[in-house]
Parts: C-alpha cells; structure tokens; sequence
C-alpha cells in the first residue's frame, strides 16, 4: 500500500474556487485532470495546486452534471505519473484507499473496504461504490483506489450523519465519459442534462443543445466570480498587497497567501462579523520549547491586535477584524502589519530559536 500512496503522491491535485475546495487526479494517458462536477461548479476556471507544480489557474474543459464528472486542462509540460483505470470487476470486501485533500488537508490516505460494489442510487439511476474509507468534505473529486494501485472510482459524496458511508462513482461512468470526450478533445463542453448528449462551442445553438432544444450554459459561457461587500474588500487588500486573489482563494470567504515563509489564512465568518487572519510560521523544536514560549509571551504583551498561538506545533501570529470597522485603508494597515511581521518572526523563531521552517517538516 506504501507504494501507491507514493505514487499518487505527484497524481493527485487540490482544487479550490470561490464556492468550494475539492481533489481531483491526472490521467496522463487522457492528459486531463479528473474531478466532480459539484466541486467546480459555476467556474470557468479554478486553481489547482500539486506537489509537483506550483498553484495555478486551471481550465474547466468540460462539465457532465449527470454524472457528476468534470475534466480539467492540466498545467503544462510536468512529468506526471501514470496512474491508470481498473479493467477487473469490483467486489465487495475489496482493500480499497481513498485519496484526497479533506478539509482543506494536504494530501490524505485512508483505508478501508468495498462495503457494497454496486450500491444503486434511484435518484440518478447510477452505481457507487460504497466503502468504509474514511471520506469528508474536500475529498470530492478524489480516486479511490484499490490494493493494485488502479483507479475504481471517483469520490463523490457522503452521508453527513454517518463516520463511515462514502461513495465513490463507479469508474465504468469515468470511462464512458472519457470515450465520448476524446474525439472532441480540448474543445469546451458539457453533457446536456435532458438527452445526455454532448455539446461543445462550436456545436452548441444559442445557448440550447442542438439536440434536444433545452438551455445549457457551457463552462466558458459562465460568468466571472464577483465577491461583493467585505469579501470584495479583503480582496482588494490581498491583491493591493501584491498577492494573485484567484491564486488565494479557498472557497466561501476564505483565502490562503504565501507570505515569504509563512502561510496566511483569512477567513469572514459572516454570522459573526468576524475576520479571522491566521499567519502559521514555523513548527516549535524538540528541545529548547520554554524559551520560545517566554519569548512569545513577552511579544504578545508589546504588540497591538496581534497575538501568538500554538496550533499543534505550528507557532501561529493571528489578527482579528470585526467588519464593522473595517474599510479598505485601514485594512491594509492591519493586513500589511501582519504579513510583515510574519516574515519578520518567522526568521527570528528559526535563527535564535531552533525552530523548524514548515517546509523542512513536510
């Protein structure tokens, strides 16, 4: 099992949008990369972020909401593996591993079994695989893979009220889709959602499929994302800063920036008004811990809104916003404050500390 999670390790990719985060894999054999539908949806393009590239904006090439697939253009000239499609039948009580970015968590495993091969969803009238691996929001999009390292499904959804009833859709949708992709390949397109048939820009009827009449909306013909009020703001400051926002975001009012070595997280809890602006810098050292700890305390009694933490190991530099007061200077005083002083910490943690750069512990 080592092996493949290994494998996979270039594979797999993290998608994010302005609505959603999600996993999606590469097929190099199809030069496309895989995800769900729902974790693209109304994007005409999201970025994607693997361990063999740096985050990029990726095209949404094509979109079948039926069977909740999509196909996105994969970033150019990198040496993926090849990871490939199961062609042996699927059996429950099959060791099974499923493979994602879960909660916004960077590249996980878990295990399990085929708890039902062939579980039929009437609503749909399609076949998934049920498993006991353990599957949460972000793993959407994902392969689930069984112990020869072969694609059988794509993760897709879960039973919100149960720890261990995920679903993956059977591959056998994959390749049909693929197959019916391939000849118009690189074209923009979707799957009609009344007769099934595919339509593309150069097919498509004023907005109707040219088969059965009905309105569909390619992923080219969507709009641009627009965030209004203070997410509209916070953009503006994170862009203001020098830093790509589509890059940044982390679906619904959440953003994540590279600052030098440190890695920012802004959030806006509407219900609250809050805005949460966490900068995790680097992770504390096996022995010497009580002197970073009085130099933090020490620090947190000079600075003004900002305070250390610790998450786990990580040291964590935090401001805290209320909406109320903020408006577009003021928060680019306070953000700029932050992301200086991060970089600014950062080296003084490692250098005089023995702290560990993020990157060395990854």
């Amino acid at each position: 099992m080592r092996e493949i999670i290994e494998k996979y390790k270039d594979v797999v990719i993290q998608i994010a949008t302005p609505f959603s985060t999600g996993t999606g894999f590469y097929l190099k054999d199809h030069d496309v990369i895989v995800t769900n539908e729902h974790v693209v949806r109304d994007s005409k393009e999201v970025a994607i972020d693997g361990n063999s590239f740096d985050k990029t904006i990726a095209r949404v090439l094509f979109s079948d909401p039926h069977h909740d697939l999509a196909f996105l253009a994969p970033p150019d000239k990198k040496d993926f593996q090849n990871v490939q499609l199961t062609q042996d039948p699927i059996n429950d009580g099959d060791r099974v591993i499923a493979i994602g970015h879960p909660m916004g968590l960077k590249y996980t495993t878990t295990q399990g079994i085929v708890s039902n091969a062939t579980r039929h969803m009437d609503e749909k009238d399609l076949n998934y695989i049920q498993t006991d691996a353990a599957i949460n929001p972000g793993n959407s999009g994902g392969p689930l893979v069984n112990d020869q390292g072969y694609v059988i499904g794509v993760n897709t959804m879960i039973f919100s009220n149960s720890n261990n009833l995920g679903f993956a859709l059977d591959v056998s949708y994959l390749k049909s889709a693929l197959s019916d992709y391939k000849e118009n390949y690189g074209k923009i397109g979707s799957r009609c959602h009344s007769c099934s048939n595919l339509v593309f820009e150069d097919t498509i009827d004023a907005g109707y499929c040219p088969h059965c009449g009905s309105k569909i909306k390619l992923p080219s013909d969507l709009d641009d994302y627009q965030p209004t009020g203070i997410s509209s703001t916070l953009e503006k400051i994170i862009s203001d800063a020098g830093h790509d926002v589509k890059l940044s975001r982390r679906g619904p009012s959440h953003w994540e920036i590279e600052q030098g070595s440190a890695t920012i997280h802004i959030s806006y809890h509407g219900k609250t008004g809050f805005i949460m602006c966490d900068a995790f810098l680097a992770k504390l050292p096996k022995q010497n811990i009580s002197s970073i700890y009085e130099y933090l305390l020490r620090e947190n009694n000079k600075m003004e809104g900002l305070t250390f933490s610790i998450y786990n190991q990580d040291v964590v530099l935090s401001l805290v916003i209320y909406d109320r007061y903020l408006n577009l200077e003021s928060g680019k005083t306070l953000i700029k404050n932050l992301f200086e002083k991060s970089d600014h910490y950062d080296d003084i943690l490692v250098d005089k500390f023995g702290a560990i750069w993020k990157s060395e512990e990854d």
